[in-house]
């Protein structure tokens, strides 16, 4: 029964059980992730990606360590918009368009809602980042 034991302990230590992907390097954060930046590790780490295609391309959202399991909620999209970047706001409702140059206060990728303060009026207005970088106020 021993030898039985030692024989599965001993398969079990050999047979790898899948990859994860690791940072080669200390990635800070608003960094866009590269191949260079990504090394795969034998074995599974629960919460970690294992795909490279799901974060080559992708910006950090926190510093990921050298040597720590690159997780989901590590990385996004790429930002479009940084804070206090001056963009173009436009609003369409019908036969009315408004369009106005506004300063984004706060930082975000496509598919975001973000704060703007529109430079004429000086009010606060809420809009979604689209993927040409502009902003579009719905209500």
């Amino acid at each position: 029964m021993k030898y039985l034991l030692f024989i599965c302990a001993l398969t079990a230590a050999n047979v790898s059980y899948g990859e994860t992907l690791v940072a080669a390097r200390t990635i800070p954060s608003h960094t866009i992730i590269s191949p260079a930046d990504v090394a795969i590790k034998d074995g599974n780490t629960l919460g970690a990606l294992t795909l490279l295609e799901e974060v080559i391309g992708q910006e950090a959202r926190v510093a990921i360590y050298a040597g720590r399991p690159i997780r989901r909620n590590d990385i996004g999209a790429p930002a479009l918009v940084e804070r206090n970047q001056i963009v173009k706001l436009a609003y369409s409702n019908g036969v009315l368009n408004i369009s106005v140059e506004a300063r984004a206060l706060g930082r975000g990728s496509a598919g975001d809602v973000l704060r703007f303060m529109n430079l004429d009026s000086r009010t606060t207005i809420s809009g979604t980042v689209q993927d040409d970088g502009s902003i579009l106020v719905t209500k």
